[in-house]
């Protein structure tokens, strides 16, 4: 995967995070917020790029844990 060379713009970025709330991938209630595991804290991200930043995160751990188990 060849990274970003700028960050997305507002419009880029609320755009995905559409798609990822219609493919039910992200849900919306209202603001941002993350969990990483179910008892850890909850942390409140500031808008759609870091909606976008963060399941990049995920995605690319997955990747990594997945390749891993091989």
């Amino acid at each position: 995967m060849i990274p970003r060379s700028s960050e997305p713009t507002a419009a880029e970025a609320s755009a995905w995070a559409d798609v990822l709330i219609r493919r039910r991938l992200l849900q919306a209630a209202g603001q941002w917020l993350v969990q990483d595991r179910p008892e850890g804290p909850l942390r409140v991200l500031s808008g759609p790029a870091d909606v976008v930043a963060q399941a990049a995160t995920i995605q690319h751990r997955n990747r990594f844990t997945r390749s891993e188990s091989r």
